[in-house]
């Protein structure tokens, strides 16, 4: 309930219970928990709509992109009809964008509801920080009001890193953010950036038949992925024509006949129609006048905070999402708002699950959870993997799959499951079984000595386990 209605230098002053800059999963999760506990919520956005970079430019129009690229170009069922197979002949940018704008309008009508229905308020405007328990709201009208929260929760995501020696011009280089309304598509791409978001583009793209060159400064993609999907994930992108270049640092971007050119260090170059710079995020801090609540954030903008409760240094403040860091996930992200809002109001939380699945939404997808084998090694556990081909299953063969994998570690000692790793079709959806057998701390004899439908992908596990005890029976 509203504690407070005076004007204040042409503004209404306001107190709340909790007040949520940012309606991104973390931000909207948080407001609606502390909605349901029964205090008085609101929720600060910037942009005209809800739901934040994951609703506007990040999640959800990513993924929505790759499903209606993966549709219209018939991709699933190459592996039957051959490479020249298509649903759509001529695809232009306007067909991905009818169905994205078509997603986009129903994903933020469904979070308008629930913040009706929670009564949630919100305001549309820039929020910054007066001291620590007062926020200046910027309505994009251009109004001004000033509120009070007991407890703040900093929910702001993350925007593209734009170095200034990069040319963006909105037209043929452009960011993460940028490339979700692609205005037209090219015949020729540069992705410059071998992380998440770098590969989700460059293989969604791939899939539409553009010529893609990636390029990742470091020694492989995705380094954080146990190493031997990696290995399976990038020789699949090679094998389709992919040019992905390691090791390789980027000294310059020219431009020729207005086509952007690639200048790496060791002299190479690389044009292209259009250009994707996708090599990392920053947090969207720097407008909200932290200073005024004591509170710092690191060189790429993001704040530390209590990793149990999500509360910064400044107590009653809380962040979570991306806005913190790793794993900068929208599945992370929620639970890290319900999680703070639940302590902000004194709600006793059961300790968080040791692991969560890890979804990369590339052509092919990759999944995981729990220990990769180069983590196991490291912790000097004794260990064997299983490994299956998704071409091995009688679902996998009816689906024309000629690639995926699933791999799986094991515990020698207590034959527990430690790992599981996915790429291929379905992955996202496959690793949850995984992820459920390993937060309850199941064994291999789980996945023999059970039965799964048949035919389905999720025999892989079977599989694996299989080829997991043949080889713990020889040792």
């Amino acid at each position: 309930m509203l504690r407070c209605n005076r004007r204040v230098t042409h503004s209404i002053m306001a107190r709340y219970d909790f007040i949520v800059i940012g309606s991104g999963p973390a931000g909207r999760r948080a407001a609606i928990q502390a909605a349901k506990l029964g205090h008085a919520v609101l929720v600060i956005e910037k942009g005209r709509r809800v739901g934040g970079v994951s609703v506007h430019t990040g999640t959800i129009p990513s993924k929505t992109l790759r499903e209606t690229v993966l549709n219209l170009t018939g991709w699933r069922e190459r592996g039957f009809y051959g490479s020249a197979y298509r649903v759509k002949k001529d695809i232009q940018a306007k067909d991905l964008m009818a169905r994205l704008h078509m997603t986009l309008d129903h994903e933020v009508d469904v979070l308008e509801h629930q913040f009706a229905r929670n009564k949630v308020q919100t305001m549309n405007g820039a929020g910054r920080f007066l001291d620590a328990n007062t926020v200046e709201i910027t309505l994009n009208d251009g109004d001004v009001r000033i509120v009070a929260g007991d407890k703040i929760m900093i929910a702001v995501g993350t925007r593209p890193y734009r170095p200034t020696d990069v040319p963006f011009n909105g037209h043929n280089v452009l960011d993460s953010d940028e490339i979700v309304e692609v205005p037209r598509l090219p015949r020729s791409l540069t992705v410059i950036g071998g992380g998440v978001i770098g590969v989700e583009y460059a293989t969604i793209f791939s899939a539409l038949d553009v010529n893609v060159a990636l390029i990742e400064s470091r020694g492989s993609l995705l380094d954080f992925i146990d190493h031997e999907l990696i290995e399976d994930f990038t020789h699949q992108l090679r094998d389709r024509g992919m040019a992905i270049r390691f090791g390789a640092k980027v000294a310059k971007i020219e431009f020729e006949n207005d086509w952007p050119v690639t200048i790496l260090e060791n002299g190479r170059r690389i044009r292209s129609e259009m250009l994707l710079y996708a090599a990392g995020r920053v947090g969207a801090t720097d407008t909200l006048n932290l200073d005024s609540c004591g509170l710092k954030t690191d060189e790429r903008g993001r704040l530390k905070v209590n990793p149990a409760t999500f509360q910064t240094e400044v107590p009653h403040i809380y962040s979570a999402g991306d806005a913190i860091g790793f794993p900068s996930l929208a599945s992370t992200s929620m639970e890290q708002g319900r999680i703070a809002a639940c302590h902000a109001f004194n709600i006793t939380m059961p300790p968080a699950p040791d692991y969560f699945p890890y979804g990369i939404y590339a052509v092919p997808e990759i999944s995981t959870v729990g220990m990769s084998e180069e983590e196991v090694r490291r912790r000097g556990i004794p260990y064997e993997c299983g490994i299956a081909r998704f071409r091995e299953t009688s679902r996998g063969h009816i689906m024309g799959l000629n690639h995926g994998m699933m791999k799986m570690i094991f515990s020698l000692k207590t034959r527990r499951l430690l790992g599981v790793h996915i790429v291929g079709e379905g992955a996202t959806e496959l690793v949850h079984i995984g992820q459920a057998v390993l937060n309850l701390h199941g064994t291999l004899d789980y996945f023999i000595e059970n039965t799964f439908n048949y035919p389905t992908l999720a025999e892989a596990y079977k599989i694996a386990a299989l080829d997991a005890w043949n080889r713990m029976a020889v040792v």
